[in-house]
């Protein structure tokens, strides 16, 4: 696909593409940065996917550890995009066949786990958290991105076309298309990304490629058998960690990212590491749902049920949303230069009567008092003087015609 001509942006080169986008790299005007522009397929799931992860990316990229969100609109090809920050290394791309110092694995999932528990505040489940979506900023730390097929923790229905299946990470739960995502099966998915740093491969591969299909990966983690990291030293408590993680029974997981995330700092200590803080937004400051969406039905409530009111009115229904079109600086379109007639028209006949003798108004009818203008002032006076000399001449006349 063509790069997208988008104003205030100049194209460098591209950075990859999967899914329904393509994201390239790009240098920005002002402020003068590098920046990561994701460009979404127009197609329908594309356009909801774009909405929905620009939504979910602006209420999250606060935090340190979820990639930051600049810019979404339309380029001038009308395809969506997303302006972030650029980051340029992937841990998934670093570590695949290369496992990362234990040191670097549990400082990551400590920082992850804070990014999760704040999105799951916020009512936003990520579904998709698997190695490639772990990105490294400029200094070197992990950030998650890649909200595409993000949904409100609580939706009630996800399109079949979304369910999550990055099939070497999902929980079990997941890939039998038993739920399409939850707190639980999340907790797993990180795990999961945790052990392939760590291991320098997924969980549940081998290392015949015949024995990695997608049906034998499915199988093997259905039975949940969670192998020791293959040719580490002194990994027991991190193995146990990760194992109780990743139990088949959803229950039996840790029960939400921060308790995953005090584990994984309890490791720290004990290997003697720094520990890295668990950063998770008080609540006073966790996102509010979006524009059009009530905090009930963002807590999968349906509005009318509580006072039995029955269906919710249609008319309170929020407008469809859409970002602006980007546009070249100066050109109007021919909706603006529509409207701009309209409204003149509309303005030279609401007074007709007042306007046609030249009277000026206000929109509601009402004279305005302005400044005489010299003209204007002239003309008058010597319409005055006229009428003098007139009516002296007409007085002259009367008299004469008297005497005769």
């Amino acid at each position: 696909m063509d790069q997208p001509s988008i104003p205030g942006l100049s194209y460098v080169r591209p950075l990859g593409s999967g899914g329904f986008a393509q994201v390239h790299l790009y240098e920005q005007d002002l402020p003068r940065r590098s920046v990561a522009v994701k460009v979404i397929d127009t197609a329908p799931q594309g356009r909801e996917a774009f909405e929905r992860e620009a939504d979910a990316m602006a209420a999250l990229s606060g935090h340190p550890s979820i990639v930051s969100i600049y810019q979404a609109g339309i380029a001038l090809s009308g395809r969506p995009y997303l302006v972030m920050e650029y980051c340029p290394a992937s841990m998934g791309a670093l570590t695949k066949g290369r496992p990362a110092r234990l040191v670097d694995v549990l400082d990551a999932g400590v920082r992850l786990a804070g990014a999760l528990e704040t999105a799951h505040r916020a009512g936003v489940l990520h579904r998709d958290i698997k190695p490639s979506n772990v990105l490294l900023t400029t200094l070197g730390r992990p950030a998650l991105s890649d909200f595409g097929i993000a949904r409100a923790l609580h939706a009630a229905e996800v399109p079949a076309e979304e369910v999550a299946m990055s099939v070497p990470w999902s929980a079990p739960e997941v890939v039998r298309l038993v739920t399409p995502g939850t707190v639980a099966s999340e907790v797993w998915s990180l795990a999961a990304t945790l052990y392939t740093f760590a291991a320098g491969r997924s969980p549940f591969e081998e290392a015949s490629r015949e024995r990695n299909t997608r049906a034998k990966l499915i199988a093997r983690i259905g039975k949940a058998t969670i192998l020791p990291i293959p040719g580490a030293s002194g990994y027991g408590p991190f193995d146990a960690v990760l194992a109780r993680a990743m139990r088949r029974t959803p229950a039996e997981r840790y029960a939400t990212m921060a308790e995953f995330g005090r584990a994984l700092q309890e490791l720290q200590r004990g290997y003697g590491f720094d520990v890295t803080p668990l950063e998770i937004v008080a609540d006073a400051w966790v996102p509010v749902p979006g524009p059009g969406t009530s905090p009930e039905a963002a807590a999968g409530e349906v509005p009318g049920e509580l006072d039995g009111a029955g269906d919710a009115d249609d008319s309170a229904a929020p407008p469809r949303r859409g970002p602006v079109v980007s546009e070249v600086p100066g050109r109007r379109t021919r909706a603006q230069e529509r409207a701009e007639r309209d409204a003149a028209r509309t303005a030279s006949t609401r007074h007709p009567s007042r306007t046609s003798r030249g009277i000026d108004t206000d929109a509601d009818g009402v004279v305005r008092d302005r400044p005489m203008s010299p003209l204007r002032a002239g003309l008058i006076g010597a319409g005055i003087a006229l009428a003098t000399v007139a009516a002296a001449l007409g007085v002259v006349w009367a008299v004469t015609g008297g005497v005769n």
